[in-house]
């Protein structure tokens, strides 16, 4: 079942967050290029999932759905449960409704869900909050529609994630003789990393924990590493200075790295991801209570 509900959307960041997903095509490239690239092999979505423990009846809300990559591991832990999906963009809507294992996907924001209070079981906020204007609005609203026991389940990144990428692209910006708007080029957007997801959560829960998934992406050659920055062209072209176009920042971007593979034989950029959990009552936290 696919529902819209289309509402009033405001500000630069929510503008730029909604141009980079009017599709799935460019997070699913990237997504791929996590998978093929990254060493150890881990699944991501598995491991995320495995940080809470499931009773096989929840009720469940995943919020950024995105085109519905966790999907079928929730389905396959919930058979007498159900799950509600929703994403900002109707574009991506869209896609998730199209996939086989969706049920209810609606078009909503994070800030304002369109649930009763004390809903769902658990829900799912992975690689979304930092997209979201106003945090606390969010959490609060996922508290609100949490039963007293449930929990929320939210993947992030590291402030740490992906340094010499960062390094690459102050490298760039100097060889173009400007300066970039924002201190750090890897991370566009600048709250609800790893660091600070805790203390943020933590107003609004009783009790959150944070996981750590270290990782490295492995360039054989500088192509998949260009391809997966220029997927991110919507987010980061804003942060550019007005004289520098994004195809001058790629040609210098991608002639540099060119040139970091022909030195070394390949591209090595460390990766830091994670997982929180936070809830009142539920999961970890009944041993507190």
């Amino acid at each position: 079942m696919f529902k819209a509900d289309f509402m009033q959307l405001s500000g630069v960041n929510r503008e730029a967050v909604v141009r980079a997903y009017r599709d799935a095509d460019a997070l699913v490239m990237r997504q791929d290029i996590h998978n093929q690239y990254s060493f150890p092999q881990v699944n991501f979505v598995e491991w995320v999932l495995s940080r809470i423990q499931w009773r096989g009846d929840e009720y469940v809300l995943d919020v950024g759905a995105g085109q519905g990559a966790y999907f079928e591991p929730v389905q396959m832990r919930i058979p007498r449960g159900e799950l509600v999906a929703g994403d900002l963009s109707l574009g991506m809507a869209r896609s998730a409704a199209e996939h086989p294992a969706s049920r209810c996907v609606l078009n909503l924001e994070a800030e304002h869900l369109p649930f009763p209070k004390h809903t769902f079981d658990v829900v799912l906020a992975n690689h979304v909050l930092f997209h979201v204007p106003d945090l606390d609005r969010a959490l609060s609203e996922i508290h609100r529609v949490l039963k007293p026991s449930g929990v929320l389940l939210a993947s992030t990144n590291s402030r740490a994630n992906m340094p010499e990428l960062d390094m690459l692209f102050k490298r760039v910006f100097g060889l173009l003789g400007v300066r970039p708007k924002t201190a750090s080029l890897a991370e566009p957007q600048p709250h609800f990393h790893l660091e600070d997801a805790p203390m943020r959560a933590a107003r609004h829960f009783f009790a959150v924990a944070r996981h750590d998934l270290p990782s490295t992406f492995i360039f054989p050659n500088a192509q998949p590493l260009i391809d997966y920055v220029n997927s991110t062209r919507a987010l980061r072209e804003p942060t550019l200075p007005r004289s520098i176009t994004w195809q001058d920042f790629m040609n210098v971007f991608a002639d540099q790295a060119q040139r970091i593979v022909n030195h070394f034989g390949e591209i090595v950029i460390s990766k830091l991801a994670g997982a929180i959990v936070a809830s009142d009552m539920g999961d970890f936290s009944r041993e507190y209570v």
